[in-house]
């Protein structure tokens, strides 16, 4: 308890911003997360799976190739330093927001897939019965599936979180190590290391550890609950 309490602003301005980044992209990857997999679970569409191989890309795919693609979009020359310009910024590139983009972008599979999967094993049944009792398309939506998915969308926002704290090669790409700005967690840790500061890396990555045993075993407590309440 000494250790953690004697630890530097700069390390305390880490796991804030960490955490402010987790929940920022947590909040927006549900909000983009939830059409994208009702599309992918409902549509009929011959390239349906095409979509769905997309989204799952960040599975795959090395977070440099990843990183590097998200640095060169975000950049002056890229989408993103068109959009940054009406701020009147340069790029999008080792700012926060482009930390937040570059995390929706390689957390999204970790939250479209639970969810899809909970659409999925509602059936048609439910959403024919709404329908059968006048529920337009949207009110069944809001009142039959999202309430039947909530499983899906309670182990999306627990995976989506946790990928986010534990993100290094994407966001070391196209964040860098700014303090304050884009020096989350992870980048910490690795700046601790090559600088020989063994007993923060040390603190940090215990800290990790067990974050990383908190959320799984909290994903194994919340789905043996859901099991038991049932849809």
């Amino acid at each position: 308890m000494a250790d953690v309490a004697a630890l530097s602003p700069e390390i305390w301005t880490s796991v804030r911003l960490t955490i402010e980044l987790a929940a920022v992209t947590t909040a927006i990857l549900l909000v983009i997360g939830t059409p994208i997999a009702w599309w992918l679970a409902r549509s009929k569409a011959w390239w349906r799976e095409a979509v769905a191989a997309i989204v799952a890309l960040p599975l795959v795919l090395p977070p440099t190739v990843l990183g590097f693609y998200l640095l060169v979009a975000l950049g002056p020359n890229g989408l993103g330093g068109v959009l940054s310009s009406f701020g009147g910024l340069r790029t999008l590139a080792f700012t926060f927001e482009g930390l937040v983009i570059g995390s929706v972008v390689y957390s999204l599979p970790f939250v479209v897939q639970p969810i899809r999967n909970a659409f999925e094993a509602m059936g048609e049944r439910p959403m024919e019965v709404a329908a059968t009792l006048r529920a337009s398309p949207l009110r069944s939506f809001w009142t039959v599936a999202l309430p039947m998915a909530r499983p899906g969308f309670l182990t999306g926002a627990v995976l989506g979180f946790a990928h986010t704290v534990g993100e290094f090669g994407v966001v070391l790409m196209i964040g860098g190590n700014i303090p304050g700005e884009t020096k989350v967690l992870s980048v910490a840790i690795y700046d601790f290391v090559e600088t020989l500061r063994w007993r923060e890396a040390n603190i940090l990555a215990g800290g990790m550890v067990v974050f990383a045993f908190v959320v799984i075993l909290s994903m194994i407590a919340l789905e043996k609950r859901m099991r038991r309440l049932g849809p």
